[in-house]
């Protein structure tokens, strides 16, 4: 895997968060719960190189807008080369979902494939639940 700057990382991960597409909510005075569970996550280990596979839950109580599905697998998607540790990709995709969408509350899970006989959770919040 060829080295990248931390700049050249930046803008690649800024044009990956360009990706992201919302609607409007169509009930805004309501509060629900939207869940999206995705079953093939790819990204790199940045030690090793070697691919790194996990499930996600993404689940939020959606403010005026709405992730749009089609952008959200391709945004996910653009992780396949990135080198990024557990817990940084998942907060990172918790950021990028917040900065688009603004909802009231949403969590983001990615369950790790078992690796060197450990399996690792990671979970990352914004706002609360009520």
């Amino acid at each position: 895997m060829a080295k990248r700057s931390a700049a050249m990382l930046e803008k690649q991960a800024m044009e990956d968060r360009d990706i992201l597409e919302t609607f409007p909510n169509p009930h805004p005075t309501r509060d629900y719960l939207i869940e999206h569970r995705i079953r093939e996550f790819t990204s790199v280990c940045p030690k090793t190189g070697q691919p790194d596979f996990a499930k996600l839950r993404i689940q939020c109580i959606p403010g005026a807008s709405c992730i749009e599905l089609k952008s959200l697998k391709l945004y996910l998607q653009a992780f396949r080369d990135r080198g990024v540790f557990y817990e940084d990709v998942t907060n990172i995709i918790l950021n990028d979902l917040v900065a688009c969408s603004q909802p009231k509350w949403m969590v983001v899970e990615s369950s790790w494939s078992v690796r060197g006989g450990i399996r690792s959770t990671i979970t990352a919040e914004h706002g609360r639940r009520e």
